[in-house]
């Protein structure tokens, strides 16, 4: 008894997608190896589609050198220039692969920036 009332196309078992069927006389599963004739496949026809998101302005305009600077998340870290909180980050990988990151903080209030190896 089938776990899945499906489309043909996927598993009735398991609800895998079954592979496109070839000139075999069956169609194997390959999670669970339930078999269907290639003979039930008579007729239909396979279509597929790509479907492009729209660009948002946003997406597609060049931010200014002033305003890239404070995206990202704000955390509360002090200024050690402007003594206030509030500060943005982001990290660089700077040295080898099997050593920590950079953390590159922004003030959001002076712009100062600052980096703290990890």
């Amino acid at each position: 008894m089938s776990c899945f009332k499906s489309d043909i196309n996927f598993c009735p078992e398991c609800g895998n997608i079954l592979p496109v069927p070839l000139l075999k006389d069956d169609i194997s599963c390959p999670r669970c190896s339930f078999k269907i004739s290639v003979r039930e496949f008579a007729g239909q026809v396979i279509t597929s589609s790509v479907v492009f998101n729209p660009l948002d302005e946003s997406s597609s305009a060049v931010e200014s050198k002033k305003d890239s600077e404070l995206s990202g998340p704000v955390v509360d870290r002090r200024c050690s220039r402007c003594n206030k909180e509030g500060m943005v980050y982001h990290t660089r990988q700077m040295r080898s692969a099997d050593e920590g990151q950079t953390v590159f903080f922004t003030c959001i209030h002076c712009r100062y920036q600052e980096k703290e190896d990890s």
